[in-house]
């Protein structure tokens, strides 16, 4: 199966455990791919057979200037509930990452994948 993908869309989103977390806000970066056959799209050079990508991209910028909530895990959930509005019951694969979790002397990152309708793609 093909795929098309979105890989380190940064996001600022008001998300966290701590109050601080959710009040200031905090970068986030998705990846995400949705699963589909692009074969007649590519041998037609048509995007009808294909899905638009920025419609996502707008779709999770504008969900992150609203969101506020504690996990990372609810927050996965509504990008794909946002996916699944856009494009419908496809294989989904989505990674969240919180850039810069506020860990006593850890300086990497924190994420969650997530895959709905048996997606998963390597991007």
């Amino acid at each position: 199966m093909d795929c098309i993908g979105v890989r380190e869309l940064r996001l600022w989103a008001h998300v966290g455990v701590l109050d601080h977390e959710r009040r200031d806000g905090q970068w986030f970066s998705v990846d995400f791919s949705v699963q589909l056959d692009l074969k007649a799209s590519a041998v037609a050079d048509d995007l009808s057979g294909s899905l638009d990508y920025s419609v996502a991209i707008q779709a999770l910028q504008d969900l992150s200037q609203h969101v506020r909530c504690l996990t990372i895990e609810h927050f996965s959930e509504q990008m794909l509930d946002r996916l699944d509005n856009l494009y419908g019951s496809m294989p989904t694969w989505l990674r969240l990452t919180k850039c810069a979790a506020p860990v006593p002397g850890f300086n990497g990152r924190v994420f969650v994948e997530r895959s709905r309708h048996g997606g998963r793609s390597a991007l």
